[in-house]
């Protein structure tokens, strides 16, 4: 016999994403007796599990008496198999919102505060909705103390990984805003190659078209529990996985997703996400590449010096040893835009290929040589010279087929179906480019959704170009995309600044 207020579970077999949603009819006496209405949010229990999920209201058409319609996410998360008697009440009462109300108005929150916000994000107790409040709220308003205790909240709410044998575990992230800049693969090969302990676990992409993790996909295996990177790194000394498949700073990767649906990424919650994560991998020697454009994430060097200090003050505070580089950030990286078009100048990079960009290897080589003066304090100049002599040889090229390997083994590039070449609208120099709207660009061509989606550049800065000579190509894996990204083009070909020849 069922409890007073217990019905039937139903798959629905609808998508919400990552928010568990489920499904009652206007009638339905639960309805009635609790009060409940459309975007209540339910508990829903079962033995000893229970899920908060968001309520919709639906007619009696869809939903035969007596049953409770589960989302995909939902259903999973209860771990139903289906005919089970669920029982719904009310959800507590979140004690935790009225700080992020208070942060809406611009007050300071406490770390008790922030730890208890991030522990009921962590544990599935927020909507998408509420998590959108309390991203909103704290864009660009955390003080340092906020950041510091976020990052410490974030660390706490997943698990970490920890090295006992190795003194020294380095790392290294960019913060974005350059497609294309995907040095991260090339820099662990050779860094690992060089003797250095590389766990690198990775995001996927928020607002650009493609993570290192998105990359790294189309060439092996990301999906890594903890085990298999620590037997990765024990056999290879590094590793490319995603962060995200591993439970390292779970609360970061929730609002990671509601920051790449509202297109935001606040300082604050940038450098709590950065070192949250690099902490729970274990990393003791951490470098972070800040490029600097007019088009890029950070826009000019006060701003970048602002925010290598946020980064210098959470890190010491925390008792991570950090350096802060700015880098160019005029116009992308490389050629290829999207995961596998970056994955394509990685190889090429890698292998030493006459068309391997120089600009990604050159940065590359750069980055690498700060890791291994950060881990032995050898001349800058030599340590560069003995990163560039790892990757002429071909050791880091075979380190990284070691880590692929280890991995699960490299894979094909996969190939867009469909493809269009757009030239230059008038002869003369290549000036400048948007990296934002070049990143949009690739976006709507389907990256990084579609691996095989993205562009692939013909010019850099400052090159000659010919009227009609080709300055980019597009790959989609539909012909809907292909001309949905073309007409972008189409309305912001000022996108690519090109001055009349004299």
């Amino acid at each position: 016999m069922t409890e007073p207020h217990a019905l039937i579970a139903v798959e629905m077999g609808i998508d919400t994403h990552q928010e568990p949603v489920v499904f009652l009819r206007a009638d339905c006496e639960v309805c009635r007796a609790e009060g409940f209405n459309a975007n209540t949010r339910l508990q829903l229990s079962l033995g000893g599990r229970a899920i908060i999920a968001t309520l919709n209201v639906v007619t009696e058409a869809v939903l035969p008496p007596g049953r409770v319609g589960f989302s995909r996410i939902a259903w999973q998360r209860l771990g139903l198999k289906g005919g089970e008697a669920v029982t719904l009440s009310h959800a507590p009462v979140l004690h935790s919102m009225s700080a992020v109300r208070k942060k809406i108005y611009g007050h300071a929150l406490s770390a008790r505060e922030i730890d208890d916000i991030i522990q009921d994000i962590s544990a599935h107790r927020y909507s998408d909705m509420q998590i959108a409040s309390f991203v909103t709220a704290c864009v660009d308003r955390l003080d340092s103390g906020e950041i510091i205790a976020l990052t410490r909240a974030m660390v706490a709410s997943g698990k970490c990984l920890s090295w006992p044998d190795k003194p020294q575990v380095l790392d290294k992230h960019c913060i974005g805003g350059v497609p294309g800049n995907r040095t991260t693969p090339i820099v662990v090969a050779i860094a690992s190659a060089a003797g250095l302990t590389m766990p690198k676990t990775s995001s996927r992409a928020i607002t650009s078209p493609s993570g290192t993790a998105d990359t790294m996909e189309v060439l092996t295996n990301v999906h890594l529990g903890l085990d298999q990177i620590q037997a990765t790194v024990a056999q290879v000394n590094a590793c490319l996985a995603w962060g995200g498949a591993v439970n390292l700073s779970p609360a970061d990767d929730m609002l990671i997703r509601i920051e790449h649906a509202l297109d935001v990424d606040g300082e604050g919650q940038m450098v709590a996400s950065v070192l949250s994560k690099k902490l729970a991998a274990g990393s003791t020697h951490v470098l972070i590449d800040i490029p600097v454009g007019p088009t890029a994430k950070v826009r000019s060097q006060p701003q970048a010096r602002h925010l290598a200090h946020l980064f210098d003050t959470v890190g010491k505070a925390l008792g991570l040893r950090l350096r802060c580089l700015t880098t160019r950030g005029e116009e992308a990286i490389g050629y290829g835009i999207g995961p596998a078009q970056e994955a394509l100048d990685i190889l090429a990079v890698l292998n030493n290929a006459p068309q391997a960009p120089a600009d990604l290897r050159e940065r590359a080589l750069f980055l690498t040589g700060h890791l291994l003066n950060m881990a032995s304090g050898e001349e800058l100049a030599a340590a560069i010279a003995r990163a560039r002599e790892l990757l002429a040889s071909g050791k880091a090229w075979v380190q990284f087929q070691r880590i692929c390997a280890a991995q699960g083994g490299l894979k094909a590039i996969p190939q867009a179906a469909f493809r269009l070449e757009l030239g230059a609208g008038h002869s003369g120099t290549l000036l400048a480019m948007d990296n934002r709207r070049l990143a949009r660009l690739a976006k709507l061509a389907g990256a990084p959704i579609s691996p095989a989606a993205g562009l692939r550049l013909h010019a850099k800065l400052g090159q000659a170009l010919a009227r009609g000579q080709p300055l980019f190509t597009l790959y989609a894996d539909s012909q809907g995309e292909l001309d949905y990204a073309a007409d972008y083009y189409a309305d912001n070909q000022d996108l690519f600044m090109i001055g009349e020849t004299p």
